[in-house]
C-alpha cells in the first residue's frame, strides 16, 4: 500500500507532461514485469477470444492513468487521492448494470454518502476552479478504473494477474508513442530517478505485491487495507511537498473511505452467510 501511494507524490512532483509520464512510467514498468514474468515461468499466450477485451483493459488503464494525473496536476495530493478513491462504490453501483447482477439498495445510500464526502472537499463549484475540475477528472478516472476492474474480473479473469497487468503496461506504452516525439531530453533529465521510481516502485512492485496479497488475505481484508493509500499518500504529500490537506478535505475523505470499510464489511457478512 506504501509503494502504490506514492502515485500521488509522484504526480505531483514530476514536471513533464503527463501524456509522457504516463508513457515512461508504462514503459519502465513493462520491461521490470516482463522480466519478473519470465523468471516466474508465467505464459504470457492469451487466447485469441480474449485479445480484443485485454487491449481495451489496457486502454482503460491508460485512460485512468491520464485522468487521475492530470488531477493531481490540477490540485493536490489529498484531492487526487480521495476522488480516485470513489472507485469501490462506482464500481459497486456499475456492476449490475454491466455483469446484468441483482441491484442492491444499499449501494444508493453508499453512492448518497460518497457525494457528501465530496461536496465537503470542493471547495467551489465552479469550472472556474482547478480544484473542481480536478475532482471531475478524478471521479472519471476512478469510474474508468471501476469499469475495468469489472472487465478484468469478469472476462479475462482466469488469467495470471501479472500476465495481464503487463499486456495493460504495453497498450499505454504504445498509446504514448506520439508524444514521445515531443520529447525533450533536457526537460526530463532531473526527473529520471522518478520517472524510475515510479515505473518500478510504484507500478511494477507496488502492483505486484498488490496482487500476491490476495494470496495471504481475503478480498475484504485488501480492500479495507486498500484504504490505508490515500491516508499513506497525504502524508507523503505533507512529508515530502508541504502540501497540508484543508479540514473539509479530511471530512470528505472520511467518509468516503467510511463507505469502502462499510461496503467490505457487509460483502464479508454476506459471504460468511453463503459458507
Amino acid at each position: 500500500m506504501i509503494f502504490v501511494s506514492t502515485s500521488g507524490f509522484f504526480g505531483r512532483y514530476i514536471d513533464v507532461p503527463t501524456p509522457l509520464t504516463i508513457g515512461m512510467r508504462a514503459c519502465i514498468a513493462a520491461v521490470a514485469l516482463l522480466l519478473f514474468c519470465w523468471i516466474k515461468g508465467f505464459k504470457l499466450k492469451v487466447a485469441k477470444a480474449d485479445k480484443a477485451m485485454v487491449l481495451f483493459s489496457g486502454f482503460l488503464m491508460w485512460l485512468h492513468w491520464i485522468t487521475y494525473f492530470y488531477a493531481l496536476q490540477k490540485s493536490n495530493v489529498a484531492i487526487g487521492m480521495l476522488t480516485l478513491f470513489t472507485y469501490p462504490v462506482l464500481t459497486a453501483l456499475l456492476e449490475p448494470m454491466v455483469l446484468k447482477t441483482a441491484f442492491s439498495k444499499f449501494h444508493l445510500l453508499l453512492g448518497a454518502m460518497v457525494l457528501v464526502g465530496l461536496y465537503f472537499i470542493v471547495p467551489e463549484f465552479s469550472l472556474e476552479s482547478d480544484y473542481f475540475i480536478a475532482i471531475l477528472l478524478g471521479l472519471f478516472s476512478a469510474l474508468v478504473y471501476a469499469l475495468r476492474n469489472i472487465i478484468v474480473k469478469s472476462r479475462i479473469g482466469s488469467y495470471n494477474g501479472s500476465v495481464i497487468m503487463l499486456y495493460q503496461l504495453v497498450v499505454a506504452s504504445v498509446l504514448a508513442i506520439p508524444f514521445f516525439f515531443t520529447l525533450e531530453l533536457k526537460s526530463i533529465t532531473e526527473f529520471i530517478p522518478s520517472l524510475l521510481a515510479l515505473g518500478l516502485i510504484t507500478t511494477a512492485l507496488g502492483h505486484t505485491l498488490f496482487l500476491y496479497s490476495f494470496r495471504h488475505f481475503s478480498t475484504t481484508t485488501v480492500s479495507i487495507l486498500s484504504c490505508t493509500q490515500p491516508l499513506f499518500g497525504i502524508l507523503i504529500g505533507m512529508l515530502l511537498l508541504k502540501e497540508f490537506p484543508r479540514t473539509g478535505t479530511w471530512i470528505g475523505g472520511a467518509i468516503i473511505l467510511g463507505t469502502i470499510v462499510a461496503e467490505s464489511i457487509r460483502l464479508q457478512k454476506q459471504a460468511q452467510k453463503l459458507r
